[in-house]
């Protein structure tokens, strides 16, 4: 002990002594100034960690270069011009849209204006990618299952013709709100069940699942999975105690985990696709540290049609103890068929160990009204966390299961309509016909020797894209023809999601494809009015937060 005394006391001596020469303003502040470089060193690692060397070298050079004298200005102005072309057209067509409320009420006379409202929308039988579901037959929105879907949720009573304003008697469901489950026990029902049939053909009852799958019907897939994202975010912290959540996503997986990281400031990995385009497992295992909480999978992924190897996925969060989530949204109604019919689909659902959660749209290929999702949990530890519970409110105790309150009634009873009415048999038959128009598309394709397939669909996604060819400008030529596909990035590429209406449509799309092939060969460049130039100088652009910016700026112009 007397040797440790001893021999602070010469090092306390020799400190002492060597810091006299400093000014004792320094000795203070050296430390203060050392812990600040410190932060900032540590701050510009968390950076190039979160964005790469690349990246924030050229965010640091951008930032730099505004401060120039005029650039900033330069730039904006050069922005604001894309900005205009993407909304061309839409300032002028809001000229005369109502900003005030009619001094006197139009009566039924507004259904009049309502109809001629609708006969302005662009025509979208049979040309359109996804978008309209629902088989359009008759060559009227008022037969054969849109009749059934839209008498489903507005069933009148038979009330007095004279009440005429609305339509003899009102409409059973479109006042009803499954919030107060003690009025309209007949909504809650339908939600029960939607849910219920649609957990039957994920594995609910495959004892592998555990037997306890449940969950609730959602306005869309992006509410669906906003809601898995804040569960398993919930369920982790309690499970782990994690209290700066990280989510790791393949860069197909859907926007909608932007948004919820963004809500719920989770920091959100987007990791690259392998070479098939599917979800890197290996890739995803590196990114997994004690903050992550959720892994995805989708089945199929919505750029290019592609289902993730799930079962992978499931047993990499089964070893390290956390979610993965599988996005059905697009695949939720035509895989369990599909794989039925014998086609060859590789394990999705909740018979897969390590899913812990799956978002199902019924509006898709359900063929429900739109606006009707469900969100499923593995069990209720899970789903409890998507619920908020208030107890200190002065309005009484309150709880509520999604992220709307009031939820509309009508189309939870349009989804039950739906499937009720088509069944098993249904979608059966439904999936044959699609998948065999997605086969016959890609045959199609595979024809034209300029266009190449992104990856090896599963489903009824089809991407293709061009070596020799800017795809883009054969999207412009295909628009012009009345098609509305969708643009891609990663590869440059433009996808058709076949749905019902493209069932009798299948050889015009590959008849006015081929003419779009062959203008685009003859006649490079852009046509006018096209949008070529600005989806490929958005890829092209390195500064991702100035497309960012566009973007905003367009919504912003539109809304």
């Amino acid at each position: 002990m007397n040797y440790l005394n001893s021999l602070w006391i010469r090092f306390a001596t020799f400190a002492n002594s060597y810091l006299s020469q400093y000014e004792p303003l320094l000795l203070v502040s050296a430390p203060l100034v050392a812990l600040f470089l410190a932060s900032i060193l540590q701050s510009i690692v968390c950076v190039v960690h979160e964005k790469g060397l690349k990246a924030t070298i050229l965010a640091l050079f951008m930032n730099t270069i505004k401060l120039v004298p005029g650039v900033k200005s330069y730039i904006d102005a050069e922005k604001q011009k894309v900005v205009d072309k993407l909304n061309s057209g839409g300032k002028s067509k809001r000229q005369g849209w109502r900003t005030e409320l009619p001094s006197v009420g139009m009566g039924a006379g507004v259904i009049d204006i309502m109809k001629d409202e609708k006969r302005k929308d662009v025509a979208w039988q049979g040309k359109c990618s996804g978008t309209v579901y629902v088989p359009y037959i008759g060559g009227s929105e008022c037969e054969g299952h849109f009749s059934l879907i839209n008498e489903a949720c507005s069933i009148s009573y038979d009330f007095p013709p004279a009440i005429d304003e609305i339509r003899l008697g009102g409409i059973l469901f479109s006042h009803t709100n499954p919030l107060h489950l003690d009025v309209f026990q007949s909504v809650v029902r339908f939600e029960a069940e939607v849910v219920a049939m649609t957990a039957a053909f994920l594995g609910s009852k495959e004892k592998s699942s555990g037997g306890q799958i449940c969950g609730n019907m959602t306005s869309g897939g992006t509410e669906s999975i906003i809601l898995a994202v804040k569960s398993s975010r919930d369920y982790m912290k309690a499970k782990k105690g994690i209290s700066s959540p990280e989510m790791i996503i393949p860069e197909s997986a859907h926007s909608a985990y932007d948004k919820a990281a963004q809500y719920f400031n989770i920091k959100l990995w987007r990791v690259p696709v392998n070479k098939e385009f599917q979800a890197d497992v290996k890739a995803i295992k590196r990114y997994i540290n004690r903050n992550t909480v959720l892994i995805v999978g989708s089945a199929p992924g919505f750029p290019h049609g592609i289902i993730d190897p799930i079962e992978e996925l499931g047993e990499l969060a089964s070893s390290y103890g956390i979610c993965l989530h599988v996005d059905l949204c697009l695949g939720g109604f035509v895989l369990p068929f599909a794989r039925r019919l014998g086609y060859p689909i590789p394990p999705f659902d909740f018979s897969i160990k390590g899913v812990t959660s799956a978002s199902v749209d019924v509006h898709k290929y359900g063929l429900a009204p739109k606006g009707t999702s469900v969100v499923l949990y593995r069990n209720h530890d899970i789903r409890k966390h998507q619920f908020v519970a208030v107890t200190e409110w002065s309005g009484g105790l309150y709880v509520s299961p999604t992220i709307a309150g009031s939820r509309p009634g009508g189309l939870i009873a349009g989804a039950w309509a739906a499937m009720m009415s088509l069944g098993e048999e249904g979608y059966s038959q439904n999936t044959r016909q699609i998948m065999d128009v997605s086969k016959r598309i890609q045959k199609g394709i595979k024809e034209i020797p300029e266009l190449f397939i992104v990856g090896r669909p599963d489903m009824t996604i089809v991407a293709l894209g061009s070596d020799v060819l800017d795809i883009f400008e054969v999207n412009d030529i295909m628009s012009s023809k009345g098609w509305h596909l969708n643009a891609l990035q990663r590869p440059n590429s433009i996808h058709i999601c076949v749905t019902l209406q493209h069932v009798p449509a299948v050889e015009d799309f590959l008849g006015d494809l081929r003419e779009s092939v062959k203008t685009v060969k003859e006649n490079p460049g852009p046509i006018n009015g096209g949008l070529a130039p600005i989806y490929g100088a958005a890829g092209r652009i390195p500064d991702r937060s100035m497309v960012q910016d566009l973007l905003v700026n367009y919504m912003d112009g539109t809304c």
